[in-house]
């Protein structure tokens, strides 16, 4: 792929790709915590995914090396797999490319037609996980800028799954707790980490209507 998309990206934003080989390096150092299906990766500029993409391949080749026998559990476990992933850009394009990128691969992987109800899912959670906003001021990129919310997605079995929101500088206070493990780590301790809501149990026809909820 190419490492700058203009001359004028460069000096505006500073968007520079980073080649893939050094991708897959950097991602090598944390490839047991990459193939986890439910460990949480967070990118702070994400682009169009240079970094998430090959994070979801590699745990959905974990989803398929357990779950192939059983279709119901590799749809759910892979979307837990889409669900782990979350990204911040700061310009639009780069953001629906980010979307369309990740959603294309958890498509074809799990040979979804267009209709599905799990690539709806899929499209949900990708609509909420990849934001457009800036990671430094941690609001979002629009007329009436927000507070960065994300989803906190939890598998609950038997094709359920759990969704609490929280907020972004909330998060980023965590390491003054020293927390020791991914995004939204341990948040039952301490009381600063209440989510903003709780959606409860949801299917995957419930995620397929959420993307703006």
């Amino acid at each position: 792929m190419d490492l700058v998309k203009s001359k004028q990206r460069v000096a505006d934003h500073g968007e520079v790709f980073t080649p893939g080989s050094v991708v897959d390096a950097m991602i090598d150092l944390v490839a047991s915590e990459a193939a986890r299906v439910d460990a949480r990766f967070l990118e702070p500029a994400c682009g169009s995914g240079n970094f998430l993409l090959p994070v979801l391949r590699r745990k959905l080749a974990t989803v398929n090396a357990r779950y192939r026998q059983s279709e119901f559990e590799l749809r759910h476990q892979g979307l837990l797999g889409l669900m782990s992933i979350y990204g911040i850009e700061l310009l639009g394009d780069n953001v629906g490319e980010c979307r369309a990128n990740l959603v294309e691969i958890f498509a074809a992987d799990l040979a979804l037609p267009r209709d599905d109800v799990c690539l709806r899912a899929a499209e949900a959670v990708t609509s909420l996980n990849i934001v457009h906003g800036d990671a430094r001021t941690m609001q979002t990129l629009a007329d009436d800028p927000q507070p960065i919310s994300f989803a906190e997605w939890s598998y609950l079995g038997k094709g359920t799954f759990g969704r609490r929101d929280f907020r972004f500088d909330t998060l980023t206070q965590m390491s003054s707790f020293g927390a020791e493990d991914t995004l939204f780590a341990d948040l039952g301790k301490h009381d600063i980490f209440t989510p903003t809501r709780d959606h409860g149990k949801l299917s995957m026809s419930d995620i397929a209507g959420s993307a703006h909820d």
